[in-house]
């Protein structure tokens, strides 16, 4: 893993030399798969206290310390494949256009794509277009496809999709298969490849920096940065940039002797491409207020969990790709859980198979961890996995709100990319060709405006090493009325009443209506189904979808066999997760809503964070809310589904989390 004075010996060679920054080095061993030994941190009822709230009656503190500061042309927040694909496409332009424009990315995780997972047949069509824009004379020979690039470079076949079936399990271990020709055409995989996403994105990061973006893995953006900003760094102006964490800070908020104050990078554009619930995301769509600027209806999300298993020769089939329905989240056509199951084989001989559960389920009893082990013990499925091997787990959370939920994508200073925006068709089961895509347009948007006009070349910061001062903050508007006229807002739109369709009239009702949708009115229907929302001036969010749990039994799971199905802790080491013990908690109660773990969540919905975390961060010891934050797999879904959302999510420090390898 890159180390935290990386960013300070960048600093130190601007002081020393006025030119870009030198290229950190990625090519360090990452952080032991490892994860720590469970830790507990009890909250009764009390606050984590602001760090600068332990030094009141101190004169002067290591966290009152002023930030150095880094100025780039383009800051973007996130090494996945939105970010990279925006830092690819601006170096392209800045070779073909002559103009150049400094580029850095911030990446929380260890390495690029160590927080990557994506279930993931991958749907080609962004990234070619990407990748045609590059000079065949610097980037290798022209007859070189990506897929045998990303081979060389990572080891990792991208295996065309060869089969495609679609199941219905039934409880009493039966399957039907719908025809393909009855299916919605974004749901055929004819020619998509099945890939580990978190190499494609190491492949990308490679690519990236041979242009001269400068990466950062490693630095989590723990602060937006606003023009005109108080002591507090609150403001009203534009978004300027991001503050790294701080980092060495015990548990006790107080520094210890390793602690080093976060950095400012600032930047004349700042692009947001954290993935789905990004904490810097969702902070700037609430103070911009992006989604009732843009009429939007609040997101949902899915709980996406996903094992990769190697298993026998004899068991592998090339290219086969395998959704279902039905059991087990579904046991009649009016039910009304959303979710579903996917299977894939990628060569040379692995099983990638996952289960998402749609987070507005009513039921506080279900245990989506639990339901994927028993999911496995179904016939249609079992039959790929025995005799195979688990080598890696994992979970992240997905956007399913799709057209209806987008917000505002742009604002002063700044711009909202891929899953932080909500860029994720349901329906097709794929985000990542949508992320690239915008990822493309965004960076087309930027370059136009930050080189257009008079003495623009001398303006920039690769040219002056700094931003200048007289220069006003931009909104690019262009990058939201370009993704407007794309392929993506098309397909979502085609596609945008489904999932309504679903939460509706239940599995049966949203295969009907997708259908229609799909071959008949192709998003051209005039009316929208609307989110349960009403005249309510309250949204329902998925957090308020949970009934009380007495309205419900719990439910009683099968004990895990060891070998097909396993317990949730022994899983949790096949993500690789690492934090260092020595820090304050990630996971955050707010304070306006301090009283709900234990008077709410506890008493009313039986607890249901003890059963959706896919990681065991959340249990009650004596009727207290315990939280297990060294745990934690960055998949947001505390922060989503917790009753009142009393989670505040906030980064660790950089380089925690899960240790993704091909996922």
């Amino acid at each position: 893993m890159t180390s935290y004075s990386t960013i300070g010996q960048t600093i130190e060679n601007r002081k020393r030399v006025n030119t870009s920054a030198s290229m950190p080095s990625r090519n360090s061993p990452c952080r032991p798969t490892r994860i720590t030994a469970p830790r507990s941190h009890i909250i009764d009822n009390q606050l984590y206290r602001t760090f600068s709230s332990d030094f009141d009656d101190v004169d002067s503190s290591p966290l009152d310390e002023p930030r150095e500061s880094m100025q780039y042309d383009v800051v973007i927040v996130g090494g996945g494949p939105a970010g990279l694909a925006a830092s690819i496409r601006l170096k392209q332009l800045c070779s073909s256009k002559g103009i150049d424009l400094s580029v850095c990315i911030l990446e929380k995780g260890s390495e690029v794509g160590s927080h990557i997972l994506s279930g993931n047949v991958f749907d080609p069509r962004a990234l070619e277009e990407l990748l045609s824009h590059n000079n065949n004379e610097e980037d290798g020979d022209s007859n070189t496809t990506w897929m045998e690039a990303l081979m060389e470079s990572q080891d990792s076949h991208a295996t065309p999709v060869s089969e495609d079936s679609f199941l219905v399990l039934t409880e009493s271990g039966g399957s039907y298969q719908i025809p393909n020709f009855l299916l919605p055409s974004q749901l055929h995989n004819d020619g998509n490849f099945i890939i580990s996403l978190s190499k494609l994105t190491r492949y990308l990061g490679e690519m990236a920096e041979g242009m001269g973006v400068e990466i950062y893995p490693g630095f989590a953006a723990d602060e937006v940065l606003y023009n005109n900003a108080d002591d507090d760094g609150n403001g009203n102006g534009a978004v300027k940039g991001v503050a790294t964490k701080d980092v060495g800070i015990a548990k006790d908020g107080k520094p210890k002797d390793t602690f080093e104050r976060g950095v400012e990078l600032v930047g004349r554009q700042t692009l947001f491409a954290e993935g789905a619930r990004g904490s810097c995301s969702e902070s700037i769509i609430s103070k911009f207020d992006l989604r009732r600027e843009a009429g939007a209806d609040v997101q949902h999300f899915g709980l996406g969990i996903k094992e990769v298993w190697e298993v026998p020769e004899e068991k592998f089939k090339k290219g086969f790709v395998q959704h279902t329905l039905g059991y087990p989240l579904q046991s009649s056509v009016t039910d009304k859980v959303y979710g579903g199951s996917f299977l894939y084989h990628q060569e040379p001989n692995l099983v990638l198979c996952g289960l998402v559960v749609g987070l507005d389920y009513k039921n506080p009893y279900i245990n989506p961890y639990l339901e994927f082990q028993r999911w496995k013990t179904h016939p249609a499925i079992k039959s790929h996995l025995e005799g195979g091997t688990c080598i890696q787990y994992g979970a992240r959370v997905l956007n399913e709100g799709g057209y209806h939920s987008l917000p505002k994508l742009t604002f002063p200073g700044g711009m909202l990319l891929g899953c932080s925006a909500g860029f994720l068709n349901a329906v097709k089961i794929k985000g990542s060709h949508c992320a690239i895509q915008s990822g493309i347009v965004a960076a087309e948007s930027v370059y136009e405006s930050l080189t257009t006009g008079e003495n623009a070349e001398e303006n920039t910061v690769a040219s002056m090493g700094e931003i200048d001062a007289d220069e006003p903050a931009l909104e690019v508007t262009q990058y939201a009325e370009n993704m407007e006229k794309s392929w993506v807002y098309d397909e979502l739109k085609e596609v945008r009443n489904c999932h309504e369709a679903f939460s509706k009239w239940g599995v049966g009702g949203g295969l009907l209506y997708t259908g229609i949708a799909a071959h008949i009115t192709k998003g051209k229907e005039p009316w929208t189904l609307p989110t349960p929302i009403g005249n309510n001036p309250q949204p329902k969010t998925d957090s308020t979808a949970t009934k009380p749990a007495k309205d419900f039994q719990p439910i009683k799971y099968p004990a895990p066999d060891g070998i097909l199905t396993f317990d949730l802790l022994t899983n949790l080491q096949r993500s690789g997760t690492y934090h260092e013990d020595d820090q304050p908690s990630h996971l955050r109660i707010k304070a306006d809503v301090a009283k709900v773990p234990e008077n709410i969540s506890l008493q009313v919905y039986a607890a249901p964070e003890s059963r959706f975390c896919p990681a065991g961060v959340y249990e009650y010891v004596e009727e207290k809310l315990v939280i297990n934050a060294q745990n934690c797999i960055h998949c947001k879904c505390c922060s989503i589904k917790m009753p009142q959302e009393y989670i505040d999510w906030t980064v660790p420090e950089g380089g925690g989390g899960p240790q993704y390898q091909v996922m």
